[in-house]
């Protein structure tokens, strides 16, 4: 069994999610893997102190180029602000270490290109973050769509809600500012985990057409002053992709830091003339199911521990962030040493510059209050 011995740039709370996956390893049953944490690069004393407690981290450091020259380092998990990432990713890459990159992957569409390109040219294994669509529910549905039994399609929504922008007194933070989070804002920082699945599914809008917000405009600077918050903080953007058979169907994908009552809400509903599927966080257990028969309803059905790699938990079980956490670090480890074998992987660097082209295109839509035309699925 191959062993992925993987560093972390970045040890805030990622990073320390990350070490918890890799500490329960022993949970995974089928994974094909090894995986274990060796080393840890961050700016911060006590984030290192952290780390300490696992022993088979052998390398603390503050200095990433450190890290990266350790010979006991596979692949490095990158945590940090958006504008960071073009410049550390790339440093990974040329030490000729694969790659788990945190989204958005590069502050913008160029550096995302520029990152994809630069993995396919030095032939780096590289994939992004995005966890939610690892928990059971969101994988029945696809493994339902993949098996025809939805029918024709008719609609797709895809969103992630927080409030955790609602409070005007909340100091401002890196996130809500445009020089480091980009110009795409809410985007940027939740947007991968709504269009995962859609761009997996070969669900890329071809037009849109977007709504965008900015709130709150100004936020305690955390030091007795004002600053101004820049970033787009809501996003609604509305589009179309060619489904089978070249069928238009409407997708509708939802961003917003300002949604009251929502603390970490992730969903997905899909609708289909034969069946229909809805699964939100906020039912964690349940997968709703809409069947027509003579009658029209709709079945709830809760399932359990099920996710797509094997666990010692019975499935009786609830399944929380934690696994679900797990799970995409588990895709990256089994990909990675050639043990998918057809299960969900984590986004690929194509998928990640597609994502990017939806921001890009949904930010010209807002400006120019038109619908916006994308290019065909980015391909390197």
């Amino acid at each position: 069994m191959k062993t992925l011995r993987l560093g972390i740039i970045g040890g805030g709370l990622m990073g320390k999610e990350t070490a918890s996956a890799l500490a329960r390893w022993c949970n995974l049953e089928d994974v094909g893997v090894h995986a274990e944490l060796t080393a840890v690069c961050d700016l911060q004393p006590p984030v290192l102190d952290w780390f300490r407690r696992i022993p088979s981290v052998r390398l603390h450091t503050a200095r990433a180029e450190e890290l990266l020259a350790s010979p006991e380092v596979d692949a490095v998990y990158v945590a940090v602000p958006h504008h960071l990432h073009e410049a550390l990713y790339l440093q990974v890459l040329s030490a000729g270490k694969d790659l788990l990159a945190e989204k958005p992957f590069g502050i913008d569409l160029a550096a995302a290109r520029r990152i994809r390109d630069e993995a396919q040219r030095l032939k780096r294994f590289v994939r992004c973050s995005s966890e939610f669509p690892f928990w059971p529910g969101p994988q029945r549905i696809v493994s339902e769509v993949n098996a025809g039994r939805c029918g024709r399609l008719i609609e797709v929504r895809s969103g992630f809600l927080h409030a955790s922008d609602l409070d005007p007194t909340k100091a401002i933070n890196w996130k809500r500012q445009a020089q480091f989070c980009g110009q795409a804002g809410v985007m940027n920082d939740l947007g991968m985990h709504a269009v995962h699945i859609p761009l997996r599914m070969g669900w890329n809008p071809s037009h849109l057409y977007a709504r965008l917000q900015k709130i709150v405009e100004t936020r305690p600077d955390g030091k007795g002053g004002i600053a101004p918050c820049d970033t787009w903080e809501n996003a609604l953007l509305a589009g179309e992709f060619s489904g089978p058979g070249g069928f238009p169907v409407p997708i509708s994908i939802e961003t917003k830091r300002v949604a009251p009552g929502e603390t970490d809400t992730w969903y997905l509903e899909v609708t289909g003339t034969q069946a229909s599927y809805r699964f939100s966080t906020k039912e964690p257990k349940t997968l709703w199911v809409f069947r027509r028969d003579k009658e029209q309803w709709w079945q709830r059905t809760d399932l359990g521990n099920t996710p797509p790699f094997r666990v010692i938990t019975p499935g009786i079980t609830e399944f929380g962030f934690s696994d679900c956490f797990q799970q995409m670090i588990a895709s990256f480890a089994a990909e990675w040493a050639g043990t998918l074998n057809g299960r969900f992987g984590c986004v690929t660097p194509d998928e990640a510059v597609s994502s990017h082209e939806i921001w890009d295109a949904a930010i010209r839509s807002h400006a120019t209050k038109s619908v916006v035309t994308l290019p065909s699925p980015s391909k390197s």
